[in-house]
């Protein structure tokens, strides 16, 4: 018998391997799991955000009822007893068709702010990723990418919010804007609608309000002037600024070159337009133009006709105007002063009346909100605070002897030294080398976190002469500063808009108030103190105001440039600023001059 082939015996598994296999097994099986669960919530997730969208869809407004009204709404500013301010309405002009407008308007808008306008569908993804990177590279927000579509849909029906809800509207109504209309009817509806500021809406209204002739017939110049007044109306309006304005004109032609619309040699036969002002409003002018400027902040353009109470006093702005007026008138050739600025607001920050510059006619710029001036001496108010946060007393006394610091060596107004000085008596002479080395001494960085708490918003320069007021600050951040000192320590931000309204009554914003504590008791003593001794004994005594109690700090920058008194009595609180328009310097006009006499003046029997 054939022996057949033996088979190969196998060996048997060992426990160990059964055990590891069972394990890879169930391992798997593990990852199927997850993998399914996953899955799921993938879908899950798909699922909630397609109601999320179609929730949004469902909300938002009736694109054809609000472009089928091409007169957006009047709005009436009253003042607080009820008067009115303004009427602003006749912002908009005449509408004109897409082909009514000329090309190169339309070839510098979308140089500067949509370049690819005509390639995307609504939201420009390219556009994003590129605003990023710059953003990034640059450390800061230089670039938007918001697309004409979206500004469109922003400046009809939303609010200007920065909330993830107000993009997601925004994303949508744009993408339903351009499913329904041509990219020249969106142009035509962006470009008759669009702030152009002082109070011009619409390419037509801004063409006539700038140059006084229609916007048919717009330069390549005044073409880019207006297409740059879309990144900040209010800023670089040529009445409120011009100088600013040109040069961000040049920015749009430049911009225009790139894009290959204009050639060099077009750019550089450009000429500056020749504005016309030929607005009547008097010195209210500026609160109106403040309040406009962030009524979009609160109120959308659906909101029809509207009424927005203010916190404007009349009485507190003819005082302003007068005093004002007559110091100018006085002193102004004499001293080679030619302008200056008042801002008077209640302790809460609520602004009563506002005096951007001599004569609004003259010029509409805005000296007390927009100006960057040097404060000089008024600064030392949060050098002496965090001295005091940090436990000293006005009674202490430092020595009034040179030093020298980074090479630079402060020196007081007089050229002497005083030798040793109370705090109290250091500040209230406004002794410059004290103040500096009382900064040194507390540290400069935390001097310039007591002035960004207390809310000075301008970027503040860590120097030696940081002291005496070397960066510069806005005359209403400055004010709203020492309001925090006299209303007993609470924050304080400025607003001017109390509610608005509809023309039925409807309240679409009112202002509410949450204070809260900045300051200690202690310190806030001790610079309520100084601030008293200033105005009673020291460089403020032309403020003295009889029979009440004034506290307040004078200030005069480098050569007379500019020259400051901010102060308070009961809960009324002034700044004003005196000098001139290019910073050339003023004769021998101190802060403890002219503008601690136009501060006593305009406080004078307000109450």
């Amino acid at each position: 018998m054939a022996q057949g082939k033996s088979r190969k015996k196998q060996p048997a598994k060992s426990a160990k391997t059964a055990k590891t296999a069972k394990s890879k097994s169930a391992a798997k099986q593990q990852g199927r799991k997850w993998w399914q669960y996953g899955l799921l919530a993938g879908l899950w997730a798909l699922l909630g955000g397609l109601a999320v969208l179609a929730w949004f869809a469902l909300t938002l407004p009736d694109v054809d009822a609000i472009l089928a009204r091409k007169q957006p709404p009047i709005t009436t500013i009253l003042a607080a007893d009820g008067s009115t301010l303004s009427t602003l309405g006749g912002g908009y002009d005449e509408w004109l068709a897409h082909d009514e407008m000329p090309q190169v308007l339309i070839d510098a808008v979308l140089a500067t702010e949509d370049r690819r306008f005509y390639d995307h569908g609504g939201l420009d993804y390219i556009g994003v990723a590129r605003a990023l990177w710059a953003n990034v590279t640059a450390g800061g927000v230089v670039q938007g990418g918001s697309t004409l579509t979206q500004q469109l849909a922003k400046n009809l029906f939303l609010t200007p919010e920065r909330t993830i809800s107000r993009k997601i509207r925004e994303a949508l109504l744009a993408l339903s804007l351009e499913d329904r209309f041509t990219k020249e009817e969106i142009l035509e509806q962006y470009l008759n609608r669009v702030y152009l500021g002082s109070g011009a809406y619409g390419i037509e209204a801004a063409a006539k309000r700038y140059f006084n002739h229609s916007a048919r017939t717009l330069s390549t110049g005044e073409a880019a002037l207006l297409a740059g007044l879309l990144k900040a109306p209010s800023r670089y309006s040529p009445l409120s600024n011009k100088e600013l304005s040109f040069q961000r004109m040049r920015v749009v032609l430049a911009a225009m070159q790139v894009h290959g619309v204009l050639s060099s040699s077009a750019v550089a036969q450009v000429s500056a337009p020749i504005i016309v002002s030929h607005r009547g409003q008097d010195s209210k002018g500026y609160f109106t133009d403040w309040i406009m400027a962030a009524l979009p902040v609160y109120v959308d353009q659906t909101a029809g006709d509207l009424v927005v109470q203010t916190t404007f006093d009349p009485k507190a702005q003819a005082q302003a105007e007068a005093a004002l007026n007559n110091a100018l008138d006085q002193w102004g050739q004499a001293h080679d002063m030619s302008q200056g600025a008042i801002v008077v607001m209640g302790d809460d920050g609520a602004v009563k009346a506002m005096m951007g510059g001599r004569s609004y006619r003259g010029s509409e710029y805005n000296r007390a909100t927009t100006a960057l001036r040097q404060p000089g001496s008024a600064f030392k108010l949060f050098v002496y605070l965090t001295a005091f946060e940090q436990g000293r007393k006005p009674p202490q006394t430092m020595r009034d002897t040179p030093i020298v610091l980074d090479g630079w060596q402060p020196k007081n107004y007089d050229g002497k030294h005083a030798g040793t000085l109370s705090l109290r008596k250091a500040f209230a002479t406004s002794n410059n080398i004290i103040a500096v080395k009382l900064a040194e001494q507390s540290n400069r960085a935390e001097v310039i976190r007591t002035a960004q708490r207390l809310g000075i918003t301008t970027p503040i320069i860590e120097q030696p002469s940081m002291a005496l007021g070397a960066s510069e600050v806005h005359l209403m951040d400055l004010t709203a500063a020492y309001a925090v000192i006299a209303n007993g320590g609470e924050q304080v931000q400025p607003f001017g808009i109390m509610s608005v309204t509809t023309r039925d009554g409807a309240v679409v914003y009112r202002h509410r108030e949450t204070p809260f504590r900045i300051l200690e008791k202690r310190p806030l003593k001790h610079i309520q103190d100084v601030l008293a001794h200033t105005v009673a004994s020291g460089t403020g005594r032309a403020a003295r105001l009889p029979g009440r109690r004034v506290g307040g700090k004078t200030g005069t920058s480098q050569e007379s440039r500019d020259a400051w008194f901010v102060g308070y009595s009961g809960d009324l609180v002034a700044g004003v600023w005196v000098g001139n328009d290019d910073a050339s310097p003023m004769k021998n006009v101190t802060g403890g001059f002219v503008p601690a006499i136009i501060w006593r003046q305009t406080m004078d029997g307000l109450r």
